[in-house]
């Protein structure tokens, strides 16, 4: 699997896709264009002042390789990967590569988010959210573009979670 080229389709249309998907599934939204922003740094001096909660989002795999994860949380915070191992309780967790990103997200490094789900019809990948984000009015995410940023009430995002169907949960990530 890990020597498999996948082809990607072109980032317009990834983020497309997303809107194509929000809006058909009735889900309100608010997004903005910015340059090219892959890393939390970089995108920061992009953010706009919204209310909403700038998120990290870390693409994951199990030792064997047979279980992948994206894991969420603020993006003010840190963790470590010891201490997710700790918390997630699924073993020995590793960087899930690109290309493994590529098959289950159809997404490349620096474009990740939960919007990466829609392209994932296995339900395949578990998704983890920090219980903190329950606390923010809004969340942002990259919409498989990290030229732009979609904000997302929670009450939105919730039907996001429910309407994609991965298996997904909250917990305390620090």
């Amino acid at each position: 699997m890990e020597t498999q080229q996948i082809i990607l389709p072109p980032v317009d249309e990834r983020r497309q896709r997303v809107f194509d998907w929000l809006d058909a599934h009735g889900i309100r939204y608010t997004w903005y264009e910015h340059p090219e922003a892959p890393t939390i740094e970089i995108a920061r001096q992009y953010w706009h002042n919204d209310g909403s909660k700038h998120c990290k989002n870390l693409f994951f795999r199990n030792h064997k390789g047979d279980r992948h994860y994206l894991v969420v949380f603020d993006c003010e915070q840190s963790l470590a990967i010891h201490d997710l191992e700790h918390r997630l309780h699924q073993g020995k967790l590793s960087f899930a590569s690109e290309q493994r990103m590529a098959r289950w997200l159809e997404l490349e490094p620096g474009s990740v988010s939960p919007f990466g789900l829609i392209n994932d019809p296995a339900n395949h990948v578990h998704l983890f959210l920090d219980a903190n984000l329950r606390r923010w009015p809004a969340l942002s995410f990259h919409p498989n573009d990290n030229r732009a940023t979609v904000v997302i009430p929670q009450e939105e995002f919730a039907k996001f979670l429910a309407a994609v169907g991965n298996a997904y949960e909250y917990i305390e990530l620090y």
